[in-house]
C-alpha cells in the first residue's frame, strides 16, 4: 500500500505560507483521521515539515494536538510545533518531522520481539510521567461521552471493526463494552492511540510518537490494548512479549476488551 501520493501546494494562511514556501507536497494516505495531512520535503536546506489541516470537528482535533505537542516537549520526543493558525472553524497545524520510519513498516519488513521490547519501553518512559503534572483528562468516561455523541451523530463506521465484530452495529459494541463496567482504572499518562503507525523507529530504537491528541490521563490499558491489536496482525508471540516487557503476568482482559471496544466507536 502507497503510504503517500505526490499533491499540488494547497492554499494556506498566511501564517504559514511564507514557512511552506519552496517545498514539494506529498499527501498522506494513511495518518488523516478526516482531516489533511502533508508531507513537506525537497526544500534546498531545509528540513521535511508536516501539515495537517481540517475544519470542524477535526479542527478541534488538531488545536488539541498542538496544545499537547507543546506540553510533552522536553517531557518525550515529539515533533516541535512550527506554525498553528486556527480561524474561521478550520486549523492548520505545522511540525517538525521526526526520523526513521513507522513501526508498523518495520515490523512488516521483520517481525522482531526486539522492536516489540523497545515500543514497551518507550511506552512505559511515557505512563512514568507524573500524572500530577499532566493537565489533560482522557478518562473512559470523557471518551465513552464522546463515543455515544458519534454514535448518535452517526458517525462510526460499523465496517472498519476488527475481524472479531465484523458484522456487529455500533449499538452492539456499545452494550457490550457497557457491560464490562465498572472500570477500575490505573491511572498514567496515556497517548490515547499507541498504534504502530503512530511510533517512529529508527536503528532498532523508537525515536518519537506523533498524532498525541487525545493524549492525556487514562488507564493505562488504554495504550496497552491499541498496541495489543495492532500486534495481533504479526501474531501471538508479539502480544504475549509486550506483555512481559511491560510487566504484566497476568492480563486483565476486561479492561483489555473494554477499551479495544471502546477504540472500535472512534
Amino acid at each position: 500500500m502507497d503510504r503517500e501520493t505526490p499533491c499540488a501546494p494547497v492554499d494556506v494562511p498566511p501564517g504559514i505560507a511564507e514557512a511552506v514556501a519552496g517545498y514539494d507536497w506529498a499527501r498522506d494516505l494513511v495518518g488523516e483521521s478526516g482531516g489533511a495531512v502533508y508531507r513537506l520535503h525537497g526544500r534546498p536546506g531545509a528540513a521535511d515539515l508536516f501539515l495537517k489541516h481540517g475544519t470542524g470537528p477535526v479542527a478541534d482535533d488538531i488545536a488539541d494536538e498542538m496544545i499537547r505537542l507543546r506540553w510533552l516537549a522536553g517531557r518525550m520526543p515529539v515533533p516541535a510545533v512550527v506554525r498553528f493558525v486556527g480561524a474561521d472553524d478550520a486549523a492548520w497545524l505545522l511540525t517538525t518531522a521526526l526520523p526513521g520510519e513507522t513501526a508498523y513498516q518495520a515490523l512488516s519488513r521483520r517481525p522482531d520481539a526486539a522492536l516489540v521490547d523497545a515500543l514497551v519501553a518507550f511506552l512505559r518512559r511515557l505512563h512514568a510521567i507524573p500524572v500530577a503534572s499532566c493537565p489533560f483528562a482522557s478518562d473512559h468516561q470523557r471518551r465513552m461521552a464522546a463515543a455515544r455523541a458519534r454514535i448518535d451523530a452517526g458517525q462510526v463506521d460499523e465496517e472498519d471493526f476488527d475481524d472479531e465484530r465484523l458484522g456487529w452495529s455500533a449499538g452492539q459494541v456499545w452494550a457490550a463494552m457497557r457491560a464490562l463496567l465498572p472500570l477500575d482504572p490505573d491511572a498514567v499518562v496515556t497517548h490515547g492511540d499507541f498504534s504502530l503507525d503512530n511510533l517512529l523507529v529508527q536503528g532498532g530504537a523508537v525515536v518519537g510518537c506523533i498524532d498525541v491528541a487525545r493524549a492525556g490521563v487514562a488507564d493505562r490499558y488504554q495504550d496497552l490494548a491499541i498496541l495489543f491489536n495492532c500486534l495481533g496482525e504479526f501474531g501471538p508471540g508479539l502480544q504475549e512479549r509486550m506483555f512481559a516487557a511491560y510487566g504484566i503476568a497476568e492480563p486483565d482482559t476486561d479492561r483489555l476488551t473494554f477499551h479495544l471496544l471502546l477504540d472500535e466507536l472512534f
